[in-house]
């Protein structure tokens, strides 16, 4: 991704709570794009693109295509006991680590911005088995993610999960389109290492047009 600090366009206002989330200007799409680390996830009613890149952690992308609202997650585990002592929705919140509070959060968000649930479009990606002798985190997650979107009765269009690789994800939300990247499998070591840390990090903290890639 070719990002430039001189845009062609003014970085559109962030929705309220979002301020923390690193955006910049990508050349290659013509857009801004917002950064997701693990535990983070966004939501848009601009024309701007979500991306992140992916190993055994789920992203889970979600529109309302009528509205023109959708966003995503990214989550590294699948779920926390549901008493917590962090607020409710707000996006800081170490809990949207876990993925049961990561799904409530950005479907409540996309709510509250307009969307309509009958109308929401799911897709699901990353999952990767990245992580050398814990190969049960991805398909964890992976179980989780669909699991989840069948009660909530929301409709899953594409998805991407499993195998070695990690991922490298570019969401639209205005128009649900996505395009992902199977990343080198040399890079796993790199990408391993990070989300042992973050993993041990979370297990310290309570919740209180590329070449290779494939549209979905």
């Amino acid at each position: 991704m070719s990002l430039t600090n001189a845009p062609e366009q003014r970085m559109p206002k962030c929705l309220r709570g979002f301020e923390h989330i690193k955006r910049s200007w990508d050349k290659t799409h013509e857009c801004w794009t917002a950064r997701l680390l693990p535990g983070e996830f966004y939501v848009t009613t601009s024309g701007e693109s979500i991306n992140t890149v992916l190993g055994s952690c789920i992203s889970v992308c979600i529109c309302d295509p009528t509205i023109k609202v959708g966003g995503m997650n990214h989550f590294m585990l699948p779920a926390q006991g549901e008493h917590s002592s962090q607020t409710w929705g707000d996006p800081t919140s170490s809990s949207t680590r876990y993925g049961n509070f990561a799904m409530e959060y950005l479907i409540n968000t996309i709510i509250k911005h307009g969307g309509r649930k009958q109308n929401f479009q799911a897709k699901i990606f990353g999952g990767g088995q990245v992580l050398a002798n814990m190969t049960d985190v991805g398909q964890r997650n992976i179980l989780f993610a669909f699991d989840y979107l069948r009660k909530e009765g929301i409709d899953v269009q594409a998805s991407d999960v499993g195998d070695i690789y990690p991922r490298k994800v570019v969401y639209f939300p205005q128009s649900g389109r996505v395009k992902m990247k199977h990343l080198a499998t040399e890079k796993n070591r790199a990408l391993e290492k990070t989300e042992r840390a973050y993993m041990l990090d979370v297990n310290k903290v309570k919740p209180a047009e590329d070449d290779n890639v494939e549209l979905f």
